[in-house]
């Protein structure tokens, strides 16, 4: 997938960010063309190669569309969780590796749940904050709109399904 100055990406794991520039540079003995993204959550940049872009899973921004399937999904879908914590942590970490949307959302109604049944761990917390802040931050890219309007939006989603939500912090 090639981009160009300007689009907006999602690093996976990281957030959104805008390509700034392309740029050839020799780091590893041999001339490469890297995307530098700055992430507009961060402000923080960080270089991609071309040749890593499908590995790391950067990608455009959802559509509309994928906006609306994963506030379906928040708002109905059902799921079964798997109570072996170190398979469920290997599943949700993969998912958080795509970067696709839909898993994010995936992964954080399954902390949710769990999350009113029990205690959530340590890691299992900071993955559910991160796929927070990774499922607002994309939506309010998407749509054009404030954070805080995002997450009342995924609040009444959730509530829709029986599910409570205090905010991540």
């Amino acid at each position: 997938m090639e981009f160009r100055v300007g689009d907006k990406v999602v690093y996976p794991n990281q957030g959104v960010g805008i390509v700034e520039q392309i740029s050839n540079r020799n780091l590893t003995g041999r001339p490469e063309t890297f995307y530098l993204l700055r992430l507009t959550g961060k402000g923080l940049r960080v270089m991609v190669p071309m040749t890593n872009v499908a590995s790391v899973g950067l990608r455009r921004v959802a559509k509309g569309r994928e906006v609306g399937s994963v506030l379906e999904y928040l708002n109905t879908a059902n799921i079964g969780l798997q109570q072996d914590w170190k398979g469920r942590f290997k599943q949700n970490l993969e998912k958080m590796r795509t970067g696709s949307l839909q898993n994010v959302a995936e992964v954080f109604k399954a902390l949710l749940v769990l999350s009113q049944e029990k205690p959530l761990s340590f890691r299992e917390k900071r993955m559910f904050d991160r796929a927070w802040q990774l499922l607002v931050d994309e939506i309010a890219e998407v749509r054009g709109i404030t954070r805080e309007s995002v997450e009342t939006e995924l609040v009444k989603a959730l509530s829709k399904s029986n599910l409570k939500l205090a905010l991540p912090s």
